[in-house]
């Protein structure tokens, strides 16, 4: 059974791309919590953090880099952003495929609830 991002990477059901290599794809989220929110996604399926394995800190890494190329593109490196991981049902991860999302657009509350 695929996840909601595998579907969306494999073109099975639409989404907002705003960025795409053969690594990684960027979307806008369909709930957005900030008027800037993208998820950053890894087009193989990692579940989480914990799942993360030996061998993939390049990938891992990139996910940052296209992150911080978005927030260049988008025009939000100087009142900045946030991106966050959330790893497991009690913190907030609804989709079991490892993502980061990029928030900006509004001051983010510290700590963010």
């Amino acid at each position: 059974m695929n996840s909601l991002f595998e579907k969306i990477i494999n073109r099975e059901i639409p989404a907002t791309i705003v960025f795409e290599n053969e690594r990684v794809i960027a979307i806008k989220d369909i709930n957005p919590q900030a008027p800037i929110h993208l998820l950053i996604i890894p087009k193989i399926l990692i579940v989480n953090l914990l799942q993360a394995q030996e061998g993939q800190q390049a990938l891992l890494g990139e996910l940052l880099l296209v992150s911080k190329e978005l927030a260049l593109q988008l025009g939000i490196k100087e009142n900045g952003y946030r991106i966050v991981i959330n790893n497991g049902v009690d913190a907030g991860q609804e989709v079991p495929h490892l993502h980061l999302h990029l928030l900006a657009g509004r001051k983010l509350n510290w700590p963010p609830g």
